[in-house]
């Protein structure tokens, strides 16, 4: 029976030779991920199932992130609860304040690999897709469950495929692509739906670039993101991992599969407005729309190359005294490349804010809040009221060429110009 990637991996998981859209199958876990904000819940869930030890250790990352260093008393306590659980439970993967985001570490420290199925307390768990796993979001009372049996209940969802045509022109991309896309098809036109990245575009972008068409599948419904494995991705993987691993691909006739197609050739820069991810407009539309802060990272587009995109835009120019520019590096992998390329230099110079490796701005519950109606454009992937601070402030969405060229103009500009 011809099946598609979510449907082969659905069925790998439930130890079947086949499996369709539909079917519901409890799925065993290969890596389950928490972090400093859903972690402690998880972690009193677990407890009151009453089970003793985790299902296996060696299976669980547990990362801070949101709220690192901690900001308050509350974010210190229950730093102090995980740290405790990782060490009574002997969870050998723990990822204390210096790593960085979770969706960027997990990649980076080889836990990803084709053909598993991730599960993590954070709805942007579906970046993992670009190297080929079922990555899904769970909530944290499921992942005690997880953390209990390493078993976790499915429905296997059907896939919507994107065929991603046409070479991308000069600063333009995998975020214009995919903000075009949830412009199109709206925030729940793929609701529960897998939403798979294929075609000769998406073939030809590197694995950081795929990250982010898989991390925004979230924001149009998707259940997971997915980008069939290939030499790209068998390279990243070659000194980050030793686990084994199966490469699956969707078959073409797979029934449950919806395609659609996308011409990116004429694409230009896309910009998600106030107050929904889907109100996308072309930069056209939108430039010299005045801005007060300006960020630059997050689990999207905190990656090396957005650095080096930003500061290629940046180097010799000052960021507008009418703006504060955040500068926050995915991991601390990225921060040590970043400054040896001599990339942070050029950031500060420039006069903007270099900070630790952390999720910053983007949950609006940590640094860099903007107040009542202040105008934020982020690379971030969520603009809705009060993802940043204020309910009274608006947030846009870009890319980090944007982001780069109107943190210098003051407005929200076109990097091609």
């Amino acid at each position: 029976m011809p099946m598609t990637m979510a449907e082969k991996i659905m069925a790998k998981a439930s130890g079947r030779k086949e499996a369709k859209a539909g079917e519901i199958v409890m799925a065993d876990i290969d890596v389950a991920m928490t972090h400093d904000l859903t972690g402690p819940l998880s972690v009193e869930s677990f407890k009151k199932i009453g089970t003793e030890k985790v299902w296996d250790p060696e299976k669980i990352v547990v990362l801070f992130d949101h709220q690192v260093p901690a900001d308050s008393l509350d974010a210190a306590q229950n730093h102090i609860m995980l740290r405790e659980f990782v060490k009574e439970q002997n969870i050998t993967n723990f990822y204390d304040v210096k790593e960085g985001v979770c969706h960027q570490i997990l990649p980076e420290k080889g836990h990803i690999v084709p053909g598993e199925v991730v599960v993590g307390t954070d709805s942007h768990t579906c970046t993992h897709g670009a190297l080929g796993a079922f990555s899904t979001g769970i909530g944290s009372t499921d992942m005690a469950m997880v953390f209990a049996t390493g078993q976790l209940w499915f429905k296997i969802p059907e896939t919507i495929k994107f065929e991603i045509e046409g070479t991308l022109k000069d600063h333009v991309y995998a975020k214009d692509v995919v903000l075009n896309i949830i412009g199109k098809i709206g925030a729940d036109g793929a609701t529960y739906k897998a939403c798979e990245f294929a075609g000769e575009t998406t073939k030809t972008m590197p694995i950081s670039e795929r990250m982010v068409l898989c991390n925004m599948a979230i924001e149009m419904g998707g259940k997971t993101g997915l980008v069939e494995p290939d030499e790209k991705t068998v390279n990243y993987l070659k000194n980050r991992t030793t686990k084994k691993y199966e490469i699956m691909k969707t078959d073409p006739q797979a029934a449950s599969m919806e395609t659609m197609h996308i011409d990116v050739a004429d694409l230009e820069p896309q910009i998600a407005c106030p107050h929904n991810v889907d109100n996308v407009k072309s930069i056209s539309k939108v430039e010299g729309t005045p801005i007060d802060q300006v960020f630059l990272g997050s689990c999207t587009n905190g990656r090396l190359e957005d650095l080096r995109t930003a500061a290629a835009i940046m180097k010799g120019q000052q960021v507008s005294d009418k703006v504060r520019m955040l500068v926050i590096p995915a991991s601390r992998e990225i921060y040590i490349q970043a400054m040896d390329e001599g990339l942070l230099r050029i950031f500060a110079e420039s006069g903007a804010l270099v900070c630790n490796p952390c999720c910053g701005p983007c949950l609006g519950g940590h640094i860099g809040l903007i107040g009542p109606g202040e105008v934020s454009l982020s690379t971030s992937n969520r603009n809705f009221k009060g993802r940043q601070g204020s309910p009274d402030a608006e947030v846009y969405l870009s890319s980090a060429a944007v982001a780069a060229s109107s943190a210098i103009k003051g407005s929200i500009t076109d990097p091609r110009k």
